[in-house]
């Protein structure tokens, strides 16, 4: 009778978190913290998604992905200073500030695989950020689109083996439903990629990151870890924007 209590403690603790899976993984601000120089709706199937933007003639264009709790307008100023030649296209993914929608990776996916087809209308040469979750988004559009060059900072090879970390008694990746398995796209990325790394991440080890590396094709990827930088205040280290710039 014990066993069969715990057993069905266990089963139910299960559902729960399978119930809950994305409420552990998408934490969307609801206000911007900086007001971008202009703004537009990206229209897409069940939701409206808005797009931080900063204007700029030319070919050049920067696409970014951010993080499962940032607000991705709060990076305008340092992408600003990083690419001061490049429009810029911030997208706030769905149930995010200003964008309507419930966020998973279908839909994340799907809504940037968008927006890269709209700024291609205007722009030839497309640089792809991707950021802490944002990464397993920019890697898919970079497998499927052309790129020019792809940047994935603080990258991770899977959401699942992160998630095994966290919960190391559950079957998560068996329940997971957002996988964000960049290790499976990675092969069929060919645009010249840098990887970002955070010397003392504690929520992305080290070692992920380098798993995600080498995966990419011989000669596609190279690899730029920050020493004493954390997984949140990376983009504070002096090193940040010179790295970046890479992708200029």
């Amino acid at each position: 009778m014990i066993l069969l209590i715990v057993i069905a403690g266990y089963a139910a603790a299960c559902l729960l978190l399978f119930a809950a899976q994305r409420s552990f993984i998408y934490f969307p601000p609801q206000t911007p913290s900086v007001l971008a120089p202009r703004t537009s709706t990206l229209a897409v199937p069940g939701a409206q998604v808005k797009v931080s933007e900063r204007p700029r003639q030319g070919n050049k264009a920067v696409i970014y992905l951010g993080g499962n709790a940032e607000d991705v307008s709060a990076s305008l100023p340092l992408l600003d200073s990083a690419f001061p030649d490049h429009a810029l296209y911030l997208m706030h993914y769905r149930g995010y500030a200003g964008s309507s929608g419930k966020p998973t990776e279908k839909a994340l996916v799907s809504d940037a695989l968008a927006l890269f087809d709209q700024v291609r209308g205007g722009h030839s040469d497309i640089v792809v950020i991707g950021r802490s979750l944002g990464t397993g988004v920019a890697v898919q559009v970079a497998a499927l689109r052309p790129v020019s060059r792809l940047v994935l900072v603080t990258p991770f090879d899977s959401l699942g083996a992160l998630a095994a970390r966290q919960f190391p008694f559950f079957p998560v990746r068996w329940l997971l439903q957002d996988k964000y398995e960049s290790w499976r796209h990675a092969p069929r990325v060919t645009a010249p990629t840098l990887l970002i790394v955070a010397g003392q991440d504690e929520i992305i080890p080290v070692r992920s990151s380098t798993q995600l590396f080498s995966r990419f094709a011989s000669g596609v990827a190279t690899i730029n870890i920050i020493d004493g930088a954390g997984h949140n205040g990376i983009s504070e280290s002096p090193a940040y924007i010179p790295a970046l710039q890479w992708a200029k």
